[in-house]
């Protein structure tokens, strides 16, 4: 049963007129009943600390980011340099000592500074070290040939 008193039903198949397309990024105006709100002096409360905006409007380290990203630590670069250096060591052994060394300096700083870089670091050490006592015992061989070559020569005299 229809309502006598009602609209008319429609067509749902009858052809409708054009409408405007909707801006879906469109702001929408302040209702009328609230009146506009002016922007407070960028003071904060009694006993915070009031902090000054990094340039470009990037957020300082340890601060919140604008579009919720943590801004990253900085990275030790003692860290890179010493596991580039025992690396190195591989081709070069003098190296490899410097860069164990440079990696334990690297690990104090970060310990202090809260910077990134510890796996670096900590390559720097264990390749370095590993690279200097392979270097050790090749010399160490190396000469023990050398005194087995002489003594041997020694003993072995075709007078």
């Amino acid at each position: 049963m229809t309502d006598p008193y009602g609209p008319p039903p429609q067509d749902p198949y009858a052809p409708q007129p054009p409408q405007a397309p909707t801006n879906p990024y469109a702001q929408t105006p302040p209702p009328a009943s609230v009146p506009p709100v002016s922007p407070s002096p960028a003071t904060p409360p009694y006993g915070q600390p009031q902090y000054s905006p990094a340039p470009y409007g990037t957020p300082q380290y340890g601060q919140q980011s604008p579009y919720g990203y943590p801004v990253a630590a900085p990275q030790n670069s003692l860290a890179l340099v010493s596991m580039i250096l025992s690396l190195v060591g591989i081709l070069s052994w003098i190296t490899a000592p410097v860069g164990a060394i440079l990696g334990h300096v690297a690990m104090k700083q970060i310990r202090q500074t809260g910077e990134s870089g510890e796996g670096m670091a900590k390559t720097g050490i264990i390749v370095g070290w590993i690279i200097t006592g392979l270097g050790v015992l090749c010399c160490v061989g190396y000469i023990a040939l050398i005194v087995a070559g002489v003594w041997s020569a020694e003993t072995n005299n075709f007078d």
